[in-house]
C-alpha cells in the first residue's frame, strides 16, 4: 500500500511546499517502516498551533509541528478492512518560517526537517528521554542527508 496524503492549507502563502514535496518527506520518513497508510497535513495558523499545543501537551504557545497518531477505536472491523491510518500533523507555517530565518536555515529544508520529525513521531519514534533523542535525531540526520540537507541539530 503506498501513501495517501491529504495537505489542508488553513493558510495561504506563495512560500508553503508543494503537495509533491510534503508527499516525498513524509515517504522518506516511512521508508520501509511500514507500508504506507493515511496521514493529513494541515498547515495551520500560530493561533490553532497555539491551542493544540494547549489542549493537547499543556504548553500554551505556539510550535513548528504536532502529531497525533491515529488511535483505532475498539470495534471489530469486518475481515479484508485494514485500519491504515498514520494520523495527522499540524504544522504552523509561521513558526517554520521564523524558525528558519532565526536558525538562518534554508526554507525548504526546515519544512523538510518538520515533515520528517513529526512523521517519526507518528511511527512510534520520539526523544522523551536522552536515547530516544539520539535514536530520533539520528535518523532524521540520515534522512535530511539523503535530501542533500545539512544536520538541523548542528
Amino acid at each position: 500500500m503506498s501513501l495517501n496524503l491529504e495537505v489542508i492549507r488553513d493558510v495561504e502563502s506563495a512560500e508553503l511546499p508543494q503537495d509533491a514535496d510534503f508527499e516525498r518527506w513524509a515517504q522518506l520518513a516511512i521508508g520501509g517502516r511500514r507500508e504506507g497508510g493515511e496521514l493529513c497535513i494541515r498547515i495551520v495558523t500560530p493561533e490553532e498551533s497555539q491551542e493544540l499545543n494547549r489542549d493537547y501537551r499543556g504548553k500554551d504557545k505556539p510550535t513548528n509541528v504536532l502529531s497525533f497518531p491515529f488511535e483505532a477505536p475498539p470495534i471489530e472491523l469486518p475481515d479484508g478492512l485494514p485500519i491504515d491510518i498514520l494520523g495527522d500533523l499540524a504544522i504552523c507555517a509561521e513558526v517554520v518560517a521564523h524558525e528558519a530565518q532565526e536558525q538562518n536555515k534554508v526554507l525548504a529544508h526546515h519544512w523538510a526537517h518538520m515533515v520528517i520529525h513529526g512523521t517519526l513521531h507518528l511511527l512510534g519514534f520520539d526523544h522523551i528521554n536522552d536515547d530516544e533523542a539520539e535514536i530520533m535525531e539520528s535518523l532524521e540526520r540520515e534522512l535530511l542527508a539523503q535530501l542533500q540537507i545539512s544536520d538541523p541539530y548542528a
